[in-house]
């Protein structure tokens, strides 16, 4: 999703160095205190070796890497810094580990490196020495094999054979040779000028194991060395190539005698051989003048050589029979020359190396770095196509291995400025975000800000509190002492610029236009605030400065001690000049780092003795939410050093958490009935580890989505280019998690299909067949989803066979973009719709929403692995069809129900006929297992009172060791008081024994049903076992055991655990019907204040099912106790309830049924007039699409019930039918609106209505229902 697109690295200054692999060429250079390793022919990093990996003790050292030498046999590099020395080697293909290290003395810095097979020559202000690399102690150490005391080298080369070193020093201008052995001076070179490298030669056709050696001085004259015959050990110059010596007379007579300026190089004969082999070995045209020209290099086995000149042209020299013995006859000859400019400068210093195509080469210039690819049949001719641009790196500025301190972005993010401990420079995004185009540098400023997408910049010194504006001309303005500075979108042409002060005042300075930019304060004020704020932020703009039209967007977010967020925005003609939007009370203290973004997302990390914690918070706080939506421990070892916003085109905000080497992305996620995910998760991580060691200083996004990262000297810039098949680019990832969902998504058909939009639903998986039938009929279209309404033909019919053709088309092939889990979940609802059509006259709509759930989740899973949610089990227990679930429930058990099963679809919670059921269970219990144990049903037949029928089965457990003592305990008559203190006493044993379930059908058999439901609650945590078992022992739903569950377990759990479900569920089975309504919508802090039941902890509220709404409507006119607790919810607590459902609709990415449930809601309480009905028109299938909500015309009618004493005084908030659930305070404890008193005596007209005509059998609330 993010993929490293370019790295800012640094130019190199002197030579480079490489390392040939055999499928790539790396090139070497220092920069700063590393060395960076690219890759030679695109100039991509592939790796930062620094020295604080080997040396911590130098990463706040002002020192740089002054040598580097490679081992290329042994695949090591070596590098010096000071008088330090480090190793890396090459493990694998990409994996750099520590070799070894070498310090030397105090004061004798290292001037020259080399290092081959094993040999270590290191040149310092002292002298020359030899290091051999030893295996000790299971480490790899380097020996000094001698030292001699010469003038300090400047380069030390091995002989290809290792018998010679060839030193050079700035000192003079002479070449030694140094026996590698011994360290004895062989021989001494003079040179007639400053000596700039040198290069040994060694060729397999010469047979010989004295190579040649190769000089070039500081004229870019290369000499040619070779052994003398008689004494081998000792060179004596052969040749020399000069400029006018290599030019052909018509271009060198054009020169004169005005010496010009070039760069020679040495192209290696084994690499151009394996190079030109490769082309005649691919040629189809053998006769043409390149092919022969190539074939000609290759049998006559010339030496090449390649001058650059001045004037962009290449010069390629050939010389002739070094390789004979003597070297006679030796001639020197122009073989091609190119046109004028095919480089754009003159390089100091050129490289060719193999390239991964084995019939091209790579070329590499510096400086700049550039790489070209040279096709040899073109670049040998003279032609200038024999060069072909691949990658150019950046001019080399003052100051650009400087340390990276921060990053400055503009408020769009087209401009960046990199803040140095030395100045620093603007960066412009260019190109959609894949590169960066630097800009105007500055320096000794202590804030910077950068407006204009980079084009201005404005400095702050705090020395003399001037803010310059670096236009032109340059703008200045003093003003108070600032602590911090930042830019802020405008309407007009510039953007502004926000200052904070130390006292905590905002500085407002506007950017005129006319005639040039100038700088002008516009204000100075204090945020109106009680007390002085602990932070002020500026809110990241990257969403809302992309809008032309800049509507009304926060600017600052104010953080105060106590952790409450505050979001502002500057308003003219006031007094502060910053009116408040809003307020969030986060509860946190002692914060260490805080960022809002565009959406209003805000986090906070904390500072805890474990760890940091991390929490976002969203702005939109009411009763019905904290505003909480995510948090996050993390230990000690990971310490959270940056935090930055940015958000995709349709404003979804990522989250960019940065550590010391890594960075995490957040996004939030879709909220969804299938899965439990967190609120905001991990969608990427980018590691710069596997590039370079150094910390990340700062990272921050920019436009497009582009994300760059600062760690050390160096830019690493990410990008939204996927550069792999599996991948796609961030954007759309977040779009696709969190976006808007197609109508045919499983997470849409689900809701419909609660919300009673069966016809809807039907309509999709039409449209669906019709898109997937096209795809299977035909496999090269893509799958293509065309937004409602959709023309489909008449014959296209929901039906069997349409369903079953295209959940058979589905398995064959998945929709895109859909995962394992959303589309086994589609299948399942494509044929729970058709078992709901099929059965629509049978199941009523609650039980409808039972089928559809358990359908999706137990079938789906064959196996409950957890209890289904207390919202499945509360629709089943206001439906009146619960034969047909409970029917429907055993099928899907495979027609055997076990207790365990029962527990998950919650059974005894929403069955009201519990024994026959439980007789059931017990009878399934008995045969679940091959030895028909009659331990595993005993606790259910006790309940039941059939103690015989399990002496029975006790009789056929021959194979149980506790037969015949049960056979002989169970003989006894337990109504009698003697039998019953015995089985208490087992009861007990069982229990020491931990055997549990056994231990409470002991107590069942000594007739303690409250011991039994202890064991149930507390040993076997298991509150549905303990309901059932009080609704059979008690026979009904009203006994004084299960009524104590209620009170003092299940209502508990349910406000502990945020539950609403649960807790409406149980204050329906207490007869306190009024708070099964007002605990779906009221406060659980203000239902715990009314209540005389101990409540010691309330847990997060959990307004994330939309579901509740729909449970709201329903049950807000069923009877009269749900009406009175209706008439008890404000108007505007109802309004926020709407709103937050709406809320948790598009975070479920259902948006229309989100707009749908706002424009249809009706706020109308209870009335009495019954209009006559109408048969309502036939519906079309668009106005079905445009009204999602349901429809008072298209539900069912159902009668109110009269379930409280309606000859009582009207209630009040505070009295209830039932005196032992509710406190009598002095004074109300939940808050009154003006709107409750006009509800109220609508509620008083319903209840004498009522009173004067109980006989009436239907009661209209069509007023209730949605419009």
């Amino acid at each position: 999703m993010l993929d490293l697109l370019k790295t800012f690295t640094g130019c190199p200054v002197g030579a480079l160095h490489q390392l040939v692999l055999p499928h790539v060429t790396l090139i070497l250079y220092p920069s700063a205190d590393s060395v960076v390793i690219l890759d030679a022919s695109t100039l991509n990093l592939v790796r930062v070796l620094t020295f604080g990996e080997i040396y911590p003790g130098t990463q706040h050292l002002n020192q740089t890497v002054s040598c580097v030498a490679v081992d290329s046999a042994m695949k090591v590099i070596v590098a010096s810094m000071d008088m330090r020395i480090a190793a890396w080697s090459l493990s694998g293909k990409n994996t750099w580990r520590i070799h070894s290290s070498i310090s030397l003395q105090d004061g004798d810095p290292v001037t020259a490196l080399d290092c081959r097979s094993g040999l270590l020559s290191v040149g310092s202000q002292n002298g020359l020495s030899v290091y051999t690399l030893i295996l000790e102690n299971d480490l790899l150490t380097w020996s000094k094999k001698w030292e001699a005391r010469v003038a300090s080298p400047s380069l030390a080369k091995f002989a290809p054979t290792l018998a010679f070193i060839a030193t050079t020093s700035h000192h003079d201008n002479i070449l030694r040779l140094y026996s590698t052995t011994s360290g004895r001076l062989v021989q001494g070179i003079p040179h007639p000028g400053p000596l700039t490298d040198l290069m040994w030669r060694f060729s397999q056709a010469s047979r010989s194991d004295d190579p040649a050696l190769y000089t070039i001085t500081s004229d870019s004259t290369l000499r040619i060395f070779l052994p003398v015959i008689d004494a081998p050990h000792r060179l004596q110059l052969h040749a020399s190539l000069d400029l006018f010596s290599s030019l052909p007379f018509l271009i060198a007579a054009k020169l004169g005698s005005h010496p010009r300026k070039s760069t020679i190089v040495w192209l290696d004969k084994e690499v151009v051989r394996r190079t030109i082999k490769a082309v005649l070995a691919s040629a189809t045209d053998d006769a043409s003048p390149q092919i022969k020209r190539l074939r000609e290099i290759d049998e006559e086995g010339w030496d090449l050589f390649v001058r650059a000149l001045e004037d962009g042209s290449m010069l390629v020299s050939a010389v002739a029979n070094i390789d004979r013995r003597p070297p006679t006859l030796i001639r020197q000859f122009a073989l091609s020359h190119t046109s004028l400019n095919v480089l754009s400068q003159l390089p100091s210093h050129l490289y060719l190396f193999p390239h991964p195509d084995v019939t091209s080469l790579t070329m590499v210039t510096s400086t700049p770095l550039t790489t070209f690819e040279v096709s040899p049949l073109a670049f040998f001719d003279g032609q200038s196509a024999g060069l072909h641009f691949n990658a150019k790196g950046l001019d080399r500025l003052p100051h650009e291995e400087s340390k990276i301190r921060r990053l400055v972005r503009t408020p769009a993010g087209r401009g960046v400025a990199v803040v140095r401990a030395d100045g620093g420079e603007v960066w412009r995004v260019i190109e959609g975000g894949s590169q960066l185009a630097r800009g105007r540098r500055w320096s000794n400023a202590d804030q910077v800000v950068v407006l204009d997408g980079g084009k201005l910049l404005a400095t702050y010194s705090s020395e003399t509190s001037v803010l310059t504006l670096h236009s032109k001309p340059i703008s200045t303005l003093t003003v108070p002492s600032i602590t911090d500075l930042f830019s802020a979108p405008s309407k007009t042409v510039h953007e502004r610029i926000v200052g904070l002060t130390s006292d905590s005042s905002i500085v407002y300075i506007y950017i005129d236009s006319h005639p040039n930019p100038t700088l002008r304060l516009h204000s100075q004020n204090n945020l109106p605030l009680a007390q002085p704020p602990k932070l002020i932020i500026p809110v990241d703009p990257m969403s809302w400065s992309r809008d032309s039209s800049l509507e009304e967007h926060d600017t600052l977010l104010s953080i105060s001690d106590d952790g409450e967020l505050s979001f502002w925005i500057a308003e003219e003609g006031t007094s502060s000049g910053w009116r408040c939007t809003g307020k969030v009370k986060t509860g946190r203290k002692n914060f260490a780092l805080a960022s809002c973004s565009s959406a209003k997302k805000s986090v906070l990390v904390v500072r805890l003795p474990d760890g940091e914690e991390l929490t976002i918070w969203d702005s939109k706080e009411s009763e019905f939410a904290s505003g909480l939506e995510h948090r996050r421990i993390f230990s000690t070892s990971e310490h959270i050093n940056d935090l930055d916003w940015t958000s995709t085109p349709d404003n979804q905000s990522i989250l960019a958490v940065g550590f010391t080497h890594h960075v995490e992305l957040l996004c939030q996620q879709r909220k969804t009935y299938f899965n439990d995910d967190p609120t905001w998760a991990i969608c990427w991580k980018v590691d710069i580890r596997n590039y370079i060691s150094y910390p990340i200083r700062d990272s921050i996004w920019l436009a497009n989505g582009s994300f760059l990262i600062a760690a050390g000297h160096q830019l690493f810039l990410f990008g939204q280019t996927a550069l792999q098949k599996d991948q796609e680019p961030l954007f759309q990832y977040i779009a696709r998690h969190n976006g808007p969902l197609e109508d045919y998504h499983p997470q849409m058909l689900l809701q419909c299909l609660l919300w009673g939009k069966v016809e809807l639903v039907k309509q999709i998986i039409v449209a669906l067949s019709l898109v997937v039938k096209a795809i299977y009929e035909d496999p090269t279209q893509d799958f293509h989803w065309n937004a409602f309404p959709v023309e489909q033909p008449d014959e296209t019919v929901f039906s069997r066979h349409m369903v079953e053709t295209l959940i058979e088309q589905l398995e064959t092939r998945p929709l895109p973009h859909l995962t394992p889990n959303e589309h086994a979940h589609l299948l399942v609802l494509i044929q729970t719709t058709l078992e709901i059509e099929e059965q629509r006259r049978a199941l009523d709509a609650n039980g409808l929403r039972y089928v559809i759930s358990m359908r999706s989740f137990y079938i789906l899973n064959c196996r409950v692995t957890s209890d289904s949610s207390s919202r499945d089990m509360i629709w089943a227990f206001h439906s009146e069809s619960q034969e047909l679930l409970l029917s429907t429930s055993t099928a899907a058990c495979n027609g055997r129900m076990l207790w365990s099963d029962a527990r998950a679809l919650g059974v005894f919670i929403w069955l009201s006929s519990a024994e026959a059921h439980m007789e059931v269970i017990a009878r399934n219990e008995y045969m679940a297992g091959d030895n028909r144990d009659p331990t595993a049903c005993s606790f259910f037949y006790f309940a039941l009172g059939k103690v015989k029928l399990v002496h029975g089965l006790w009789k056929q457990a021959a194979w149980h060791k506790e037969q015949a003592i049960m056979l002989k305990f169970l003989a006894n008559d337990f109504t009698q008081p003697k039998w019953k203190t015995a089985a208490l006493k087992n009861a007990y044993v069982l229990l020491s024994k931990q055997r549990f379930e056994y231990a409470a059908a002991f107590f069942l058999l000594g007739g303690s049903l409250k011991d039994a439901v202890h064991v149930c609650l507390r040993h076997l945590s298991d509150f549905q076992l303990a309901i059932a078992l009080a609704r059979v022992v008690e026979g009904g739903s009203d006994g004084p055991v299960l009524r104590d569950i209620l009170h003092n377990t299940v209502i508990p759990t349910a406000f502990r655990e945020g539950n609403r479900w649960l807790g409406s569920w149980a204050f329906w089975m207490l007869n306190r019907r009024d708070f099964a309504v007002r605990i779906l919508v009221t406060p659980l802090r203000d239902i715990a204040d009314a209540l005389d039941i101990q409540v010691a902890e309330i847990g997060e509220p959990h307004y994330d099912d939309p579901s509740l709404a729909l449970l709201f409507s329903q049950l807000r006119s069923k009877t009269l106790q749900t009406a009175k607790g209706t008439s008890e919810i404000s108007g505007r607590s109802e309004f926020n309830f709407v709103l937050q459902i709406a809320r948790v609709f598009c975070r479920m990415g259902c948006h229309a049924l989100a707009l749908d449930l706002v424009r249809s809601w009706s706020f109308e309480r209870p009335s009495i007039s019954v209009p006559v009905p109408t048969e309502p028109p036939p519906t079309s299938y668009t106005t079905l699409r445009r009204s999602l909500a349901l429809h008072p015309k298209l539900r069912r009618r159902s009668s109110i019930m009269i379930d409280m004493d309606i000859a009582s005084p009207t209630p009040t908030r505070k009295v209830s039918p039932d005196r032992s659930l509710v406190k009598v305070p002095t004074q109300e404890t939940i808050k009154e609106e003006s709107d409750l008193l006009a509800r109220k005596a609508g509620l008083g007209s319903l209840l004498k209505s009522a009173k004067q005509d109980v006989q009436v059998p239907e009661f209209s609330l069509d007023s209730f229902s949605f419009v």
